[in-house]
């Protein structure tokens, strides 16, 4: 049984951080690029990040970048979004994304809210 399971949201003031983890099973984590992706109320989800299957060269969005950080530990099957820096506009559901040829798994989400 496929699951990612994500964990780590919450509510967070303006200036903090959050670590988000997204824990894997029922597949092999390893083959799989992870991405982290975010839907706010009312809107489109967006892509903030992704890493890799192979070698370290993540890519983020342009309005995360230098703020947050993502990362994998292949041995823990967990994939790990590190935000720094919130803003009020970081606030949505934060979706995991694993992602191999064809196959492609989403966790069920986790809210973020940036507000002071």
């Amino acid at each position: 049984q496929v699951q990612l399971v994500e964990s780590g949201g919450g509510l967070v003031q303006p200036g903090g951080s959050l670590r988000l983890s997204c824990a894997a099973s029922g597949f092999t984590f390893r083959n799989y690029a992870m991405s982290w992706f975010r839907q706010a109320l009312g809107k489109e989800r967006d892509l903030v990040a992704v890493i890799p299957a192979v070698g370290n060269s993540p890519n983020y969005a342009d309005s995360v970048k230098g703020r947050f950080t993502i990362s994998r530990d292949n041995a823990k099957n967990t994939a790990y979004l590190q935000m720094n820096s919130l803003k009020p506009e970081d606030t949505a559901v934060y979706y995991c994304n694993a992602k191999w040829r064809g196959s492609v798994h989403w966790g069920q989400g986790t809210q973020v809210t940036v507000s002071s």
